[in-house]
């Protein structure tokens, strides 16, 4: 009996040690998908408001290579993160692209200085961070796209058909061009009737100036060097307009570059019942293996 229990609670101890050694072999796996914060400037990482990118990588063995910056909507007066940001971030790790979900500065209009310019200053800092270290990070420096959502949608076309002239310094000479854009119920003009008069006030403020809102219309800065791009829009949105995803569409194929566009019958703003999300993002990433 004494030898039957003194076996037994060597097994246990053996079994217990055989647990630990597999918990500490996996340990680094799990750091190593572990979601981390990267702040876009050193000297505001303290402040809670700090621009920065949240890195989700997918499993290595399911690695592409393609990586995307997941820019939120919210009218450039807030950031929808969640819906538009870290779920999506997931979705596109199961396909095995890395995403990187930007948290951009939202300009306050009660500060004398002008802040227009902060939201893609974060974005193209993000673009070059992120070229900057893509071999910690296994991506391919010539498949870094850019994504956006309503508000989000305009900054990312702003990336888009704005990286020749930098807002950023860029001394090293980074290429701040996004291989590909995604744009989803985006805004794209800030000209009227098209404007989504909430987004343009917030970051133009009440009353700008025509050359500031020609600067910030995008559909007026495409040319034959703008990155490819995929469209999503709803016929009934009632909030930004699908007219804007139609100019711009039309300003890509006049200028001859690869653009695919869908509009659905219903959907309002922020498709939050229709159509599912698998049916529109699974036409996003049809489109982005089918190319890239």
């Amino acid at each position: 009996m004494k030898i039957s229990v003194y076996l037994s609670r060597i097994l246990t101890c053996v079994s217990m040690k055989r647990n630990f050694v597999i918990l500490m072999l996996s340990l680094p796996v799990i750091a190593a998908h572990a979601q981390q914060e990267i702040f876009l400037y050193a000297d505001r990482q303290e402040q809670s408001s700090a621009p920065s990118v949240t890195v989700w990588l997918p499993e290595p063995e399911k690695a592409s290579g393609k990586s995307v910056i997941v820019c939120p909507g919210g009218g450039y007066a807030g950031l929808v993160t969640e819906r538009e940001g870290h779920r999506v971030a997931r979705e596109f790790n199961k396909a095995g692209i890395a995403a990187f979900v930007l948290k951009y500065r939202l300009p306050e209009r009660t500060k004398a200085v002008d802040q227009s310019s902060y939201p893609l200053q974060d974005a193209q800092t993000a673009i070059k961070i992120i070229r900057q270290r893509a071999q910690e990070w296994n991506i391919d420096t010539s498949k870094l796209g850019i994504m956006g959502f309503s508000a989000g949608g305009h900054l990312a076309s702003t990336a888009g058909t704005h990286y020749a002239d930098p807002v950023i310094d860029n001394a090293e000479n980074v290429n701040l061009r996004p291989d590909f854009m995604i744009l989803v119920y985006p805004v794209i003009s800030f000209s009227d009737p098209l404007a989504h008069a909430g987004s343009r006030t917030n970051l133009l403020g009440a009353s700008p100036a025509p050359e500031k809102i020609a600067a910030y219309s995008n559909e007026l800065h495409v040319n034959a060097a703008t990155p490819p791009t995929f469209l999503t829009h709803a016929n009934d949105d009632a909030v930004v307009p699908v007219a804007n995803s139609i100019v711009f569409y039309e300003a890509l194929t006049r200028n001859k570059v690869l653009a695919e566009l869908h509009v659905y019958a219903q959907g309002g703003h922020g498709y939050s019942r229709t159509p599912p999300f698998e049916e529109w993002f699974g036409r996003c990433l049809f489109w982005l293996n089918a190319h890239f």
